[in-house]
């Protein structure tokens, strides 16, 4: 599977995994004097999660340090398009970035990531 974020290859394509969450809706409920039980409003729509997951590679700390700050600076609140395998996401904000397990490899250092992000227009 390969993805780039905005038109930029920014992670690597071994064990990437996608995981789309179903779409929420909001709603308002309020009790109404002289009514017997609630009030329901819905709002709609209103986007859902997309999980990424997967292995960044790199062959020295600070090419690993480069990767992880250019993936951080992508949760800047604006709105990203994402394409994973052909399928476009548009309208996604990165809101999580974690890195864990990092180990060194045959040619230098990975790590395991994952992002989270909210897909506000579908």
């Amino acid at each position: 599977m390969s993805a780039t974020l905005d038109g930029e290859i920014v992670f690597d394509e071994q064990e990437l995994k996608i995981e789309l969450g179903s779409m929420g809706r909001g709603s308002i409920e309020r009790t109404v004097s002289g009514l017997d039980g609630v009030l329901s409003i819905d709002l709609g729509a209103r986007g859902r999660k997309i999980k990424q997951s997967g292995v960044l590679r790199a062959q020295s700390r600070s090419q690993m340090n480069r990767r992880i700050s250019a993936m951080s600076a992508c949760m800047d609140g604006d709105m990203h398009t994402l394409v994973a395998d052909d399928k476009e996401f548009d309208g996604v904000r990165m809101d999580v970035f974690r890195v864990s397990k990092e180990r060194t490899s045959g040619s230098g250092l990975c790590c395991d990531y994952e992002i989270i992000y909210t897909q506000l227009v579908v």
